[in-house]
């Protein structure tokens, strides 16, 4: 499914306006096809979609995670660290167009902002959604390194001395930690490849 299909039949549980959802949409879109973003673009959104389609039967609110999904990213900015509260201020404003409820639109601000910190949640569908968005942290060798180029294109406004410490303590920080995923689904399918990846590339960072 496409994913302005997918992202019309979510909004017509809450409007009829054929007219809005193109409009929010296109707004969505344009977002997401923004100059230097190499991989924070709708090809992300896909691959979280696909990701989530194997563990649909273990979703408590898959509505909400789908709107979680397409608005999560939506403000990019690799010089901001306030990308994933922008982007929950965003998804609100256009949630509360559709006249979504004020606890949904809650929920999914909150799942948004979750994506920022690598920490379980006391909610398993938030947990699904962060394991979905670091799914490629754990992708066989050729794709992570393609992720990791395309990131280090977006942060090319940064040279090697200042990239390369802030990278490191980023992925040094995933290994630190008990684990990467926090579902059984995402940490058997992915945990150890995804610490063979970081350790590789945390490798190059110190000697590349």
């Amino acid at each position: 499914m496409q994913l302005k299909e997918r992202f019309s039949l979510f909004c017509l549980h809450y409007t009829q306006d054929q007219h809005l959802i193109e409009s929010l949409w296109m707004e969505i879109e344009k977002k997401y096809s923004e100059k230097g973003r190499y991989y924070h673009n709708s090809e992300h959104l896909e691959n979280m979609f696909r990701e989530l389609n194997n563990v649909t039967a273990a979703l408590e609110d898959y509505t909400t995670i789908a709107f979680s999904v397409f608005y999560h990213d939506v403000i990019y900015n690799a010089s901001s660290k306030s990308n994933e509260e922008k982007s929950a201020d965003f998804a609100e404003k256009h949630l509360r167009q559709i006249g979504a409820e004020e606890g949904f639109i809650e929920k999914v601000s909150r799942q948004i902002i979750a994506t920022k910190f690598n920490q379980e949640s006391g909610d398993a569908d938030t947990n699904y959604l962060v394991d979905a968005d670091l799914s490629i942290l754990g992708q066989k060798p050729e794709k992570y390194l393609d992720y990791n180029q395309k990131v280090r294109k977006e942060y090319s406004i940064y040279p090697d001395f200042l990239y390369n410490p802030g990278r490191k303590k980023v992925l040094q920080h995933f290994l630190e930690s008990e684990s990467i995923f926090k579902t059984e689904y995402f940490k058997e399918k992915y945990e150890e490849q995804a610490r063979k990846n970081i350790t590789s590339e945390i490798e190059y960072l110190n000697f590349g």
